[in-house]
């Protein structure tokens, strides 16, 4: 059976966090319902939330999440270039998932190299197109930033060689929109702008009716067609991409649940690891670093962070370290994971600057074991078990270091691999750590945590297949699908 082709299409914005990466994952999942083999693709992605593909290679969190839309194996070419701040101003570079090194933004944005790496994109996006039809591509930012328009190697560029139809994704709830979609077509070139063949007026609240004027005067303003005005949807369960949606989580402690207080790291990453304890119904789960917030909690935890040493100094600075210090005196539980785990020890050496001038640094000092930053990045998918039981589950490891027990005779590990390798630590029933990000999507795990037993289990994969439904759905029924189909059908 000969498989169904289209013409590839394009999702950029207006700007950042307008919901160009939710609407492309809607698109993957609406694409494979309706018979297709869809793939997504971001060339360069900057995002501290990251993923180990099957084959151990590290990628963007949300284009991993795009492929659970599309129903399909994530894969490094989806993702050729990922950008992980360290800091204000420098980043590591991971091509086609594994690091090359660490970058500042000037000598990166300026231009250097990014003909080499334009070309690594293209391959990539090549490789993929010759085994998915149509590919979903994802644009970053804004599409008119002209001082970045001859070093771009993401929005429109890539988009001429995908020779992919792009649709501008506008969002109405942060207001301004008739602005920024009128000044991102016209800013375009016009060999760019005729690419651009609808607008998504993404997030809107109220009536839909009440914006059929305003409809109608983005295409007169742009011409370029309305494909749909998409309502902002409540309580959708696909990962975010950007770290901002932290900022609208709710960030206190509530009575009748046990609450689980998540530090709030300046560079933390991979916080995608608590979106499945944050629908359990037994939990409440909130972002700080106030002392008081942390104390009321019944289980604090230390994220993944990309700048662990420099996290941790800033958590001693301000007095977060003693206070998690005394909340385990006071007999909570403190769980870390990845760099979390890593400030939980004795000790943090970095001998290589991997991530900064820093190369040592006194931990928090609750496990018994010790950290040395590393030459090589580990990225993988892990199959393990709990040290005290026999359930499988799964999780992913994606960090620079390596930690060991400062005594291998009392060395407790918290995990045990398929291949029988102890991982993570336990000093107590209420002080441990593990390197396994996505541990938490194991419902075995959580229980472990809370130090009880539930007899109704959470699907997490169920619960995200259902969410990718919902989205689809919601996107259909809001976009003009049968004029998205005739764009991308035709020659």
């Amino acid at each position: 059976m000969t498989k169904k082709t289209l013409r590839n299409i394009m999702f950029v914005g207006t700007g950042s966090d307008v919901g160009k990466s939710v609407i492309a994952a809607a698109f993957c999942r609406i694409l494979r319902q309706d018979g297709y083999h869809p793939a997504p693709f971001k060339a360069q992605n900057m995002a501290l939330n990251s993923y180990a593909t099957p084959e151990g290679l590290e990628i963007g969190r949300a284009q991993a999440a795009q492929a659970e839309a599309a129903m399909i194996p994530c894969h490094v070419d989806m993702n050729p270039i990922l950008l992980k701040p360290q800091s204000d101003h420098t980043s590591q570079v991971v091509l086609n998932g594994a690091p090359i090194g660490n970058r500042d933004a000037y000598s990166y944005f300026r231009g250097e190299g990014k003909d080499w790496l334009r070309r690594e994109a293209c391959e990539a996006f090549d490789r993929l197109a010759s085994r998915f039809s149509p590919i979903v591509m994802e644009g970053a930012g804004s599409i008119s930033e002209l001082n970045l328009r001859d070093r771009d190697i993401v929005n429109m560029p890539m988009a001429r060689h995908a020779d992919a139809d792009v649709i501008l994704v506008g969002d109405i709830d942060r207001g301004g929109v008739f602005a920024s979609l009128y000044g991102s077509v016209m800013l375009q070139t016009p060999n760019d702008r005729q690419r651009i063949k609808g607008i998504i007026v993404n997030k809107f609240r109220g009536d839909l009716r009440l914006f059929d004027d305003g409809r109608r005067m983005i295409e007169e303003l742009c011409h370029v067609p309305v494909l749909g005005v998409v309502p902002y949807l409540e309580d959708i369960g696909v990962e975010d991409e950007d770290s901002v949606v932290l900022d609208k989580k709710q960030r206190h402690a509530k009575d009748g649940k046990t609450n689980i207080a998540v530090v709030k790291l300046r560079h933390l990453s991979n916080f995608t690891d608590f979106n499945a304890i944050e629908q359990d119904h037994r939990l409440n789960v909130y972002y700080t670093t106030e002392r008081e917030q942390l104390l009321r909690a019944d289980i604090i935890i230390l994220p993944g962070c990309k700048a662990t040493i420099d996290d941790l100094r800033h958590l001693k600075e301000e007095g977060v370290a003693d206070t998690i210090r005394e909340a385990h005196r006071q007999g909570k539980t403190i769980f870390g994971i990845c760099g979390g785990y890593q400030m939980l020890g004795i000790s943090i050496d970095d001998p290589r600057r991997t991530e900064g001038d820093a190369i040592h640094i006194e931990g928090i000092g609750l496990l018994p074991m010790r950290t040395v930053m590393g030459k090589k990045k580990i990225t993988c998918q892990t199959e393990f078990t709990l040290a005290t039981g026999s359930e499988k589950m799964r999780g992913y490891e994606i960090h620079q270091g390596i930690s060991t027990p400062i005594d291998d005779e009392t060395y407790k590990p918290l995990t045990i691999k398929a291949d029988g390798t102890p991982e993570g630590c336990i000093a107590d029933s209420h002080c441990m750590g593990t390197y396994l990000h996505g541990c938490l999507d194991n419902t075995g795990m959580i229980n472990f945590l809370l130090g009880q037993s539930d007899t109704t289990s959470f699907d997490f994969v169920e619960y995200k297949e259902q969410h990718y439904n919902r989205l689809a759905d919601h996107v259909r029924k809001h976009v003009d699908m049968a004029k998205v189909y005739e764009i991308l059908s035709r020659p």
